[in-house]
């Protein structure tokens, strides 16, 4: 998992990122303004940073002009949504531009997006007797290969993705096989129970009432 910097001036929504992050592993640490951003690198050596425009003392286009993150990949994460603002933050060196408000599973998606192009080691998870394979697609129990068919590897890439957030049956049907796919809400139900019955997680998706499903972890 990666060590994330997240400037960001609104507490609630540094507090809200952090905690999303921590929930699917990654490390974080949090800067308030400009200032503070620039600090946190004495100590603090990011594989990723997420980055306010409209911060306190020094805004984020300005640290990008400053290259207060050289070699660091940085998402820009703004209300100023004109494409002029959205072409700037680029051209300065970012990797992606996430306007505001946004879903944190559309951060998360993101963020793995640019850790899986700068950080291109092999993605193994492990989780009790089940290896699963995220690059080759393929997953263990007990170290027997499990037939598992694209539309049940997409769906289980989500929930890991996105483990120990609850996930609506809308949102897993959108982030797995798109709004486009021929099936309803129905159609997660009977791919959950396959991947339960397949992977020995049981106990490990859980079904939460009302909503959807959520992988531990």
């Amino acid at each position: 998992m990666a060590n994330i910097l997240i400037v960001e001036d609104e507490k609630a929504i540094n507090d809200l990122i952090l905690m999303n992050l921590k929930l699917v592993g990654h490390e974080g640490r949090q800067a308030f303004d400009g200032n503070e951003a620039v600090e946190a690198l004495e100590d603090f050596k990011p594989d990723l940073v997420l980055l306010d425009v409209m911060l306190p003392y020094k805004d984020g286009f300005s640290l990008m002009e400053d290259k207060a993150f050289e070699n660091i990949p940085v998402i820009f994460l703004t209300a100023k949504d004109s494409t002029l603002d959205k072409v700037k933050g680029l051209k300065l060196g970012a990797d992606d531009y996430i306007v505001k408000p946004f879903e944190a599973v559309e951060l998360l998606a993101r963020v793995e997006a640019v850790l899986r192009r700068i950080k291109p080691a092999e993605r193994i998870i492990n989780i009790d007797n089940t290896i699963v394979y995220l690059d080759q697609r393929t997953a263990t129990v007990g170290e027997i290969t499990v037939d598992l068919t694209n539309r049940e590897f997409e769906l289980l890439e989500v929930l890991i993705n996105n483990r120990n957030i609850a996930l609506s049956r809308e949102k897993l049907l959108d982030l797995a096989w798109g709004y486009d796919y021929f099936g309803d809400t129905r159609t997660v139900d009977v791919h959950i129970t396959k991947l339960r019955k397949k992977l020995g997680f049981e106990e490990r998706i859980k079904t939460v009432y009302k909503l959807g499903y959520r992988l531990e972890i």
